[in-house]
């Protein structure tokens, strides 16, 4: 997400839309990437990624405190987005680990 928020800052100039359409599909390919033992932690790690993506997106004027600021605008107005994807993930994750729970029980 860092990256793509570099990526959002250089082509798109931070364009939050652009930012959040690409954070959905890092969502669902996290939370079918994760393995199977670390299936949970994909809805607490896809926020974490939002917010260290926004670092670069997020207009800020101001050295550190404008900066930090426009990260803290961005999480707030780019909540939907942000609950979104996680909601993505969580949903995803959710399928994997009954999916998991199921085979686990029919072996024994």
């Amino acid at each position: 997400m860092f990256l793509l928020g570099c990526l959002d800052a250089l082509l798109f100039d931070g364009y939050m839309p652009v930012y959040g359409v690409l954070f959905l599909p890092v969502c669902v390919l996290t939370a079918l990437w994760v393995r199977a033992g670390d299936v949970l932690t994909a809805p607490v790690v896809v926020p974490i990624a939002f917010a260290l993506g926004l670092i670069p997106a997020a207009e800020g004027n101001g050295g550190l405190l404008g900066r930090l600021m426009g990260v803290f605008t961005g999480l707030a107005t780019q909540a939907g987005w942000l609950y979104t994807g996680t909601l993505f993930a969580g949903v995803i994750v959710l399928v994997r680990r009954v999916q998991w729970v199921r085979r686990r029980r029919r072996r024994t």
